[in-house]
């Protein structure tokens, strides 16, 4: 089984596509035409984030059963790059060290209750 992608809905549906396109890197690519607004983002040729305009502008209500956030792999040259794209567009974002295994970790959130994980392997300088 592999992960197919994942959907993303906001209220602020062109701020999370400029994000993921200019910051991210990922590219606006063919979707079907849905009775509701939305982009499907791609990497490789293949759709793997949906984004769907939210019915309201709130966020919504927290629940107990949720998912908290998705996570990107990168190889640490693009860990790197993204790290830089950033801090150039002055993006804030947390950084964090998984224990143990010395992965890397990047915690973004370019929209109200939307946090996207970017995780690299080893140590080296950003």
């Amino acid at each position: 089984m592999k992960l197919d992608h994942a959907t993303i809905v906001t209220p602020d549906l062109q701020a999370l596509r400029q994000f993921f396109c200019d910051i991210v890197g990922l590219a606006e690519g063919a979707r079907p035409p849905f009775a509701f607004e939305g982009h499907w983002l791609y990497q490789d040729g293949k759709a793997v984030i949906h984004l769907v305009q939210a019915r309201s502008q709130q966020p919504p209500a927290r629940s107990s059963s949720r998912i908290d956030h998705i996570a990107f792999r990168l190889e640490q040259a693009e860990w790197i790059a993204l790290a830089e794209r950033l801090r150039a567009n002055g993006v804030d974002y947390q950084q964090g060290e998984v224990p143990a295994t010395g992965e890397r970790q990047l915690f973004v959130t370019p929209a109200p209750e939307v946090t996207i994980e970017f995780v690299t392997s080893g140590r080296s300088g950003a």
